[in-house]
């Protein structure tokens, strides 16, 4: 329903949206998985057979974004992994590898993924939800936060690579459900009652992936920051926007938190991550990049 415009970019490809949960459905309360606890099992697999990808976490969970021309080397790569249902008329159906296997191709092997530079802002993130019927409420104050907030100051002209801070808002509104990313200072303009997070109100920092805006055709982006995080036991909250990745690490993970699965025994919660280990983090993806070359 958008009108044509010089000012509006169009990614040329129509994506399909995955999500992974328990079981191939999920029970009602289900936390989200995660990223990174998603990293070799669906994220690493794609990016081997080459399949371009968009990561969105949400307050509730986690969605793999693909372009629907991949969906059938999608199927194929991940059926041995998981029971694939579709959606038709909101019932779940199976997928089988035969209702897609017209017009699969086998992937040609995926060249080395491009070493993008990453970048730590210093802004302090929050990630927030609010019930929806409490979101009149504070409509107001989105879209002037949307539309009429002002980057905050930095020197472009310095060319450096460390962003003293970074302007990032996120609203997503995904079957009902709504989820928001904003900085710490931001937060403070809207009603405390009404936003909700997790019972400790954890902030979190972020690591900024690309230096130019890093294109749709690309693969293994998200891989080269998840997997290296999922093996020391680091969660992420990602999202991919038009021009940049961008993955968000909590400062206290816990069973409940977004992006990290509940679990029973507390020995195999991810390990905390303080607001000042943000640096462990970029050197942990500093050295990924330098091995993979």
């Amino acid at each position: 329903e958008l009108p044509p415009s010089e000012f509006m970019q169009v990614a040329d490809s129509t994506w399909l949206v995955l999500s992974v949960v328990s079981n191939g459905r999920e029970p009602p309360g289900c936390q989200a998985t995660g990223v990174t606890k998603i990293a070799r099992s669906v994220i690493a697999p794609l990016a081997e057979h080459h399949v371009s990808v968009l990561m969105l976490s949400t307050y509730q969970t986690d969605f793999i974004l693909v372009r629907e021309r991949d969906l059938p080397v999608v199927i194929h790569t991940l059926a041995g992994e998981f029971d694939i249902y579709k959606e038709e008329s909101g019932e779940c159906v199976p997928v089988t590898c035969d209702d897609v296997s017209n017009g699969f191709l086998k992937p040609k092997p995926a060249a080395s993924p491009t070493l993008h530079p990453v970048q730590s802002p210093q802004t302090r993130f929050c990630v927030l939800t609010v019930a929806p019927d409490t979101l009149p409420a504070i409509a107001t104050m989105l879209i002037d936060v949307l539309f009429y907030s002002h980057s905050p100051p930095w020197d472009a002209a310095t060319g450096s690579q460390d962003l003293d801070s970074i302007t990032f808002f996120s609203f997503s509104l995904i079957e009902g459900y709504i989820s928001i990313v904003m900085d710490a200072e931001t937060q403070k303009r809207f009603p405390s009652d009404l936003l909700l997070t997790s019972s400790t109100g954890e902030l979190w920092r972020m690591v900024r992936i690309g230096g130019q805006p890093l294109g749709f055709d690309e693969c293994g982006i998200v891989a080269q920051i998840a997997e290296p995080l999922a093996a020391a036991d680091i969660s992420a909250y990602y999202i991919s926007t038009f021009n940049f990745d961008h993955a968000l690490v909590s400062p206290c993970p816990f069973p409940g938190t977004p992006g990290v699965s509940p679990v029973a025994d507390t020995s195999s919660v991810p390990r905390q991550v303080p607001e000042e280990g943000i640096n462990e983090v970029i050197q942990l993806l500093q050295q990924r990049q330098e091995s993979s070359r």
